[in-house]
C-alpha cells in the first residue's frame, strides 16, 4: 500500500519528463518556426536541439528563450546522436536527412508554411500532440482564436491600402501571411490592388507616383547591404510621413504562431493615424 501511495504522489507531482511511468518524448527541431512552437508547447527536459535560426532575433520572436538549448546541425548524424523521439521541421528540410532519421526510428514531423491565420490552431496542435502537450495544446489554441477574434477587422472595399515594402523592392503577394495579416487589421493589399498577385518587384518610382496609405517596412535582417537600403531611401521617407510608414520586424509574421497576432494588433493601432489618399 506504502508503494502504491508513493507512486501516486509521484505521478501527481512528476510531469517535466515522466508521466505516470509514461516518458515524454524527446524532442529536436530544426526549423524556426516549429523551433518556437516546441519552445512554447514542449517541457524544457524534452528539448534535446533547435535550429540555428532559433537564436537569431531577426527570425525568432523567442530568441533569447532559445539561447538554452543546444544548437543542432541540421544533418542525419548530428540529428541521430541527439537520440530525440520526434523531430520537427519544415516541408522543405533535405528529403535524404529525413530519410535517415527516419530509418533510425525517429518520429518525423514536416510542417508546412503558414499562409492564413486560420492555419496557425492546426500546426499549434500538431505539434502539442506530437510532444504529449495536447492539453497545453488546446489552451493555446484557445487563447488564440479568441484574440484573433477580438483583433480582426471586417473588410470594406474601401479599407486603406497597405504595402508590405521588402528587400530589393519586393512587395508581399496574396495568399501569404503577412497578406492575410494586413487583411485581419482592416487594410487591403496594395500590391493586389495594382494588378500584382504573385511575389514581384514594384519599381521605386511607381510606389512613389501611386502610394499605399501605408508603407510597411519589412525588415528581415540587420545591416546596409544595397538590398535593404532601399528601404531607407529618402524619396520614401519624403514621400510616407511618419504616420504612413511602419517598421514591421520579419521575425511578427516569418511563422505561424501564436505571436503573429502582435503584428495585428500592430497595424490595427496604426490604422486611425492612415491618411485616406492611397490608392
Amino acid at each position: 500500500m506504502l508503494r502504491l501511495i508513493s507512486r501516486i504522489v509521484a505521478c501527481s507531482l512528476v510531469f517535466t519528463s515522466l508521466a505516470c511511468g509514461r516518458s515524454l518524448p524527446r524532442v529536436a527541431s530544426l526549423n524556426v518556426c516549429t523551433d518556437q512552437l516546441l519552445l512554447q508547447l514542449a517541457d524544457p527536459v524534452q528539448i534535446v536541439g533547435l535550429s540555428s535560426l532559433a537564436q537569431d532575433c531577426w527570425s525568432s520572436v523567442l530568441c533569447e528563450q532559445s539561447k538554452n538549448f543546444p544548437v543542432l546541425h541540421p544533418k542525419a548524424e548530428a540529428i541521430i546522436a541527439a537520440h530525440p523521439d520526434v523531430l520537427l521541421g519544415g516541408e522543405y528540410m533535405s528529403a535524404n536527412t529525413v530519410q535517415a532519421v527516419r530509418e533510425y526510428g525517429v518520429k518525423t514531423i514536416m510542417l508546412p508554411p503558414v499562409n492564413a491565420l486560420d492555419e496557425i490552431p492546426s500546426q499549434i496542435m500538431t505539434v502539442a500532440d506530437a510532444v504529449g502537450a495536447s492539453e497545453r495544446g488546446r489552451q493555446m489554441v484557445q487563447a488564440f482564436v479568441a484574440r484573433l477574434a477580438q483583433l480582426s477587422s471586417a473588410n470594406n472595399a474601401d479599407d486603406p491600402t497597405a504595402a508590405v515594402y521588402m528587400a530589393n523592392g519586393f512587395v508581399t503577394h496574396a495568399g501569404s501571411l503577412p497578406d492575410d495579416v494586413i487583411r485581419h487589421a482592416g487594410f487591403r493589399n496594395y500590391a493586389t490592388v495594382i494588378g500584382y498577385q504573385s511575389l514581384a518587384r514594384i519599381p521605386l518610382e511607381l510606389l512613389i507616383e501611386r502610394p499605399p496609405n501605408l508603407l510597411i517596412l519589412d525588415r528581415s535582417a540587420q545591416g546596409n547591404s544595397l538590398a535593404q537600403s532601399m528601404l531607407d531611401h529618402p524619396a520614401l521617407e519624403e514621400t510616407f510621413s511618419r504616420n504612413r510608414r511602419l517598421d514591421m520586424p520579419a521575425r511578427l509574421w516569418l511563422c505561424g504562431l501564436p505571436q503573429t497576432l502582435d503584428a495585428v494588433s500592430l497595424l490595427r493601432s496604426v490604422r486611425h493615424h492612415v491618411e485616406d489618399t492611397g490608392p
